[in-house]
């Protein structure tokens, strides 16, 4: 009699723990990143009776006799399935759909969440503004003008400087492109400037100096007379300045000789693709070899903005026609209308950073009010071999535990870490329903084993009143 009071007191107390979790789950319905728990009982220890009998040959075997001493937890599950996904429009709200965490530093130790309600603090460093614990990632590294992210590194803090300057670039590279109309008359000898202006296809685009001063670059493209397939190109730069610029064009790796030549030809081969160009010196590019058709351009920044020596400056960039043979990205000389153009250039006023976006690889790009975009970082994720083993630690975060395993820290994308969508946020995934279902046979169970001790009270009730 006494084993029933003790089993159902053991009933009363853990369906008391199972309803601590429900509350805890309900609780948490609205808390972003939150991952619900489960609770699984099992039962406790027998009391044999009577154990167990092989048969022989007079009579059958016998089964042992037990009395079950209760019941206890067998564990708290946090359950980590995927929770829906919320969009808020804030670009440091990010949420990962797949399996990663993000990690999380305060100071040498080490968080893992998926609540991704970051903010950026006064220094620019990514955050989470409940807490201060900063973002981990990896961060850019400009080397010799190219921008390396080397994710094998160990991560660290992430800094988002807005405001923060991007120097200007010299244009050191223009690519013309489209198309030279075959058809445009050869330019008479004496021709008078209605005739020239009509048989000259112009074409202008900026350019930008060290200094991030712009400039214009003017291109001009006439038939050479008595020669098929031929042009001249005749460059200026700011030719409607008051002061004009010296310009010259040339091959090789030196800048050409100030005051030389500023024209240049170009060769098409008869199906229309672009085949060469020579300078004045009769140095060719291209040609019969193969490769890019290209042309280097110098020009003087005004004296308005003097050398060391107080004499102009000296700029130099690169025309590239296209390849030998190519059509895409490249002259070609067609029977169509003339529409050959600078289509790009790499040089750029200095600038500004006025925004940021974060894509899904977790890659963070800073938008500059010169128009360049750069990379600045990436968010780092981390999966572990039994997420399941992961301790709670409070304010949504996670810590290691001897039977998680260790973190696996990446970029998103590898090795199941999922995908990060910005501007989103993870909901909670507890589903309301369920905890209300779970709520009721909690209830009941708890109810039940009340009856069982009321019960067994009643039966120690008449025992005690046999003798009256």
């Amino acid at each position: 009699m006494m084993r029933s009071l003790f089993s159902g007191v053991s009933g009363l107390q853990n369906h008391q723990t199972r309803m601590d979790v429900v509350g805890n789950n309900i609780a948490n319905v609205n808390t972003t990143g939150f991952k619900r728990g489960r609770v699984n009982f099992q039962d406790m220890i027998y009391q044999q009776i009577g154990g167990a009998a092989r048969p022989n040959e007079e009579v059958g075997g016998v089964n042992p006799k037990e009395v079950g001493l209760g019941m206890t937890i067998a564990s708290i599950d946090t359950i980590h399935t995927q929770g829906s996904l919320q969009s808020t429009g804030n670009q440091t709200d990010i949420a990962i759909n797949g399996q990663g965490f993000f990690v999380l530093a305060e100071g040498q130790n080490k968080l893992y969440t998926r609540a991704g309600a970051f903010s950026l603090d006064r220094d620019g460093t990514l955050v989470d503004p409940s807490n201060g614990m900063k973002v981990q990632g990896w961060m850019a590294e400009t080397v010799n003008g190219q921008t390396l992210l080397e994710v094998s590194r160990d991560v660290g803090d992430l800094t988002i400087p807005v405001g923060s300057k991007d120097p200007a670039r010299e244009t050191s590279r223009i690519l013309f492109a489209c198309n030279l109309d075959k058809r445009m008359p050869e330019i008479p000898e004496g021709a008078g400037e209605d005739i020239i202006r009509a048989n000259t296809w112009n074409t202008q685009i900026k350019i930008f100096d060290s200094f991030g001063s712009d400039h214009t670059l003017q291109a001009s493209f006439t038939r050479v007379p008595g020669t098929a397939n031929s042009w001249t190109v005749t460059v200026a730069v700011d030719p409607q300045a008051a002061v004009a610029t010296n310009t010259a064009v040339g091959l090789g790796a030196q800048a050409p000789a100030a005051g030389g030549a500023a024209t240049f030809t170009v060769q098409f081969t008869n199906n229309g693709t672009i085949l060469s160009a020579a300078d004045g010196e009769g140095n060719v590019s291209g040609g019969e070899g193969g490769g890019p058709v290209t042309m280097n351009v110098a020009y003087d920044v005004p004296a308005t903005d003097p050398g060391a020596d107080g004499a102009p400056v000296r700029q130099m960039f690169t025309l590239d026609m296209g390849d030998v043979g190519t059509f895409t990205r490249a002259l070609t000389q067609f029977a169509e209308s003339s529409s050959s153009k600078a289509v790009e250039q790499d040089g750029y006023a200095m600038g500004y950073l006025e925004n940021f976006k974060i894509d899904s690889s977790g890659i963070i790009t800073g938008i500059y009010s010169n128009g360049t975009n750069r990379t600045i970082g990436q968010i780092a994720l981390a999966t572990f071999a039994n997420q399941g083993g992961l301790e709670k630690a409070g304010e949504t975060n996670f810590r290691v535990s001897n039977n998680s395993g260790n973190a696996n820290i990446g970029p998103s994308g590898v090795a199941g870490k999922g995908k990060i969508i910005a501007g989103t946020l993870e909901m909670s995934n507890v589903d309301m329903a369920d905890q209300f279902v779970d709520m009721i046979v909690t209830q009941r169970g708890f109810q039940a084993n009340s009856r069982t001790i009321q019960t067994a009270d009643q039966l120690l009730q008449e025992l005690l009143t046999l003798k009256r």
